[in-house]
């Protein structure tokens, strides 16, 4: 998630916040959901993206990168070579891909580990990068 590559931090974040919404994944939604409002520097950006990534105010890029995040996450068989130029038509190109891909499958078992132990997160992340200093 920290390593420099073609997908900005905001955009790594973006990725666990719409899949975590997906998997039902409180912990990761409001922890990872406080990440990203602090990187995006966007206190809105996290609940539009874990609501519905399309009313989100985000780029066609971010769109694109979010609908194969949300197919990989929940219908991997079904990925096709479609999907995947249709990503490359926007920019990303071989290593992103596949930082899109293995982001959104590290938090698939991430989600179910933290659905399963029923982690809630600590109080603070519901604050954090809204209207409070950082």
């Amino acid at each position: 998630m920290e390593r420099e590559s073609g997908l900005s931090k905001a955009e790594k974040e973006m990725i666990v916040v719409v899949t975590s919404a997906m998997n039902d994944c409180q912990y990761c939604v409001v922890a990872h959901g406080a990440i990203l409002r602090i990187r995006d520097r966007n206190p809105l950006i996290a609940d539009q993206i874990a609501i519905n990534y399309l009313k989100a105010d985000l780029s066609e890029r971010q769109v694109i990168m979010l609908k194969l995040a949300l197919k990989i996450a929940s219908s991997s068989g079904e990925v096709t070579d479609a999907d995947l130029d249709e990503a490359r038509t926007v920019g990303f190109d071989e290593e992103d891909l596949w930082d899109i891909g293995a982001i959104t499958a590290f938090f698939a078992l991430s989600n179910r580990m933290a659905n399963f132990s029923s982690m809630r997160p600590n109080d603070e992340f519901y604050d954090m990068g809204r209207n409070s200093p950082q």
